[in-house]
């Protein structure tokens, strides 16, 4: 059954429920039990605790930004809360669910339009509905020589995705999804419209090409916030690259990951690899079942370092990879991957090389895409094509036989440095094996989205118990907790744990919230848009 905002008078919640409809229509007034239970987050962590879970009253789907206005208008005049989603698709981060139970989803995806695509000068403008694969298949059946920097995974929205700091796999120049956006159109709390940068302008033709504008730069106000409904956005795309390689360069002595990572850093932020590089260890993540490898890697508190070193040196096996990724033509890809070995080489001695993939060129042929489909690639996002294949990566498998019905990410960021790198490995692996959360005796290393920080991504376990929700819930908190005491804190939250990660952003008596509050009571004085949304909540609630 549906739960009603708690600070609304019945009466009101059903005479704004009819002005909705008579905005939308009745067709796109979703009120049934079945309809809302669609909006109820797939991984929630208080799955099996009806009284704890984050639940929507009501959701409403416009098709314009006019409706979107009106919307806001009523939720005014009768103090509805709304919470906007895109495509709802933030798995691990609250999906479609508001932070506030209660809200009236406010659903986008109806507005999925490309509204204007520049194939000369590389930029596009679309609604919240446009997903990675909708604007993917856009470029392809015009045959243009465009891409977007792919996501993991590829069904969310582009404007989504950038509003929460997500990240993709292509380009450093554009992983960074929010900082390749250029220009947006806000609906405000009150309804009113704004246009940021140059679509401030009437019949400027710049909006997408230029993103400032004059006076205060305003756009990151609207990121991981509730101070206005996005309902459009233009993003910097780029040429379609003319070849494709990739390269690893391998170490075996656990020691060796700090010059290992401090020469990635010099050969990433002077653009010599221009692609996403990573770190992994294929000793750590080796098979060997009962053998001498599997009793290491069981050992109680982790394995010991200079045992799995002498094992490494043994058998041949790295203890530490760097891959690197690189885009562009033929020549010069090979020419960059040359100089990074031998940079390698000259930084980390005893590192050694090898080009694992063969150079493609672009566009694909029919049979390469053939062969990345038939080979179930999650990397192919590598080759600018969007994917769902990364949810494997949580499906039932020797290392996850029991994989539950989804999880939440707790994914703080520290310094790109292979000192701090072991450091968080430790700190984790300790509180890990104190609370009594399954792990193989290892921390994992960190992704590289972001070209000069380093993010930690741990997935904990949702199941249909509440016992092990609970559990999950108490850890993620005391992860919170670890990571602020060694300034280590997420650059995004699940809706659950908002108010703790904000709460970790403590600096001179938390100013930062203190601010985003005084922000928040001047934009949306009735407090009604995304309630808790970034741990930012209305004057009405804050102290609830």
């Amino acid at each position: 059954m549906a739960v009603l905002p708690p600070e609304v008078n019945p009466s009101d919640f059903e005479a704004a429920l009819q002005a909705f409809e008579n905005v939308v229509g009745a067709r796109w007034m979703f009120t049934s039990d079945e309809d809302i239970d669609l909006y109820r987050d797939a991984y929630s962590p208080f799955r099996g605790e009806p009284d704890l879970e984050k639940q929507a009253s009501a959701a409403v789907a416009p098709d314009s930004v006019e409706q979107v206005q009106e919307i806001m208008r009523i939720a005014n005049r009768y103090r509805i809360p709304i919470y906007p989603i895109a495509t709802g698709k933030n798995l691990g981060y609250g999906g479609a669910a508001p932070v506030h139970s209660g809200s009236v989803v406010l659903d986008l995806k109806r507005m999925n339009r490309i509204l204007h695509l520049d194939e000369k000068n590389h930029t596009v403008l679309v609604e919240p509905g446009v997903s990675f694969y909708e604007l993917y298949e856009y470029i392809q059946e015009r045959g243009l020589r465009i891409w977007m920097d792919q996501p993991d995974p590829g069904w969310g929205s582009l404007i989504g995705n950038a509003l929460e700091h997500g990240v993709g796999h292509n380009f450093s120049v554009l992983r960074d999804r929010f900082d390749t956006h250029c220009g947006m159109e806000v609906v405000l709390p009150d309804g009113d419209l704004l246009r940021t940068g140059m679509g401030a302008l009437p019949g400027a033709e710049t909006w997408q090409d230029y993103k400032y504008g004059f006076g205060p730069y305003v756009d990151g106000i609207f990121a991981q916030s509730n101070y206005g409904v996005v309902t459009k956005m233009g993003f910097w795309l780029i040429p379609e690259p003319e070849a494709y390689r990739s390269g690893m360069i391998h170490v075996s002595g656990y020691e060796d990951l700090i010059p290992l990572v401090d020469t990635l850093n010099l050969v990433t932020n002077s653009g010599l690899s221009n692609g996403l590089n990573g770190l992994s260890s294929p000793l750590l993540n080796a098979r060997d079942p009962g053998g001498e490898l599997g009793r290491l890697l069981d050992t109680p508190g982790g394995p010991d370092p200079a045992a799995m070193e002498r094992y490494a040196r043994g058998h041949n096996i790295p203890y530490w990879t760097c891959s690197l990724d690189f885009y562009g033509p033929e020549e010069v890809i090979a020419a960059q991957w040359e100089y990074a070995r031998e940079k390698f080489a000259a930084e980390v001695p005893g590192s050694w090389s090898e080009a694992p993939m063969p150079v493609y060129r672009f566009p694909l042929s029919d049979a390469q895409r053939h062969t990345l489909d038939a080979e179930g690639m999650a990397e192919k996002v590598s080759f600018g094509i969007p994917s769902l294949m990364r949810f494997s990566n949580i499906a039932r498998s020797a290392w996850n036989p029991d994989p539950g019905i989804g999880h939440v990410f707790y994914s703080p960021v520290i310094p790109k440095r292979g000192e701090e790198i072991f450091k968080a490995q430790r700190v984790f692996n300790d509180a890990f094996i104190r609370m009594g959360v399954p792990r193989r005796g290892f921390a994992s290393l960190p992704t590289l989205w972001y070209t000069r920080a380093a993010i930690l991504l741990y997935g904990l376990p949702v199941r249909a118990d509440a016992e092990t929700n609970r559990k999950t819930r108490e850890t993620f908190r005391e992860l919170v907790d670890i990571g602020h005491e060694h300034g280590w804190a997420e650059y995004r939250a699940p809706a659950a744990f908002m108010d703790e990660v904000m709460g970790a952003y403590d600096f001179n008596d938390s100013v930062l919230l203190r601010f985003a509050e005084r922000l928040k009571d001047a934009v949306d004085p009735n407090g009604i848009l995304a309630a808790g949304r970034g741990g930012i909540w209305p004057r009405h609630l804050r102290d609830a």
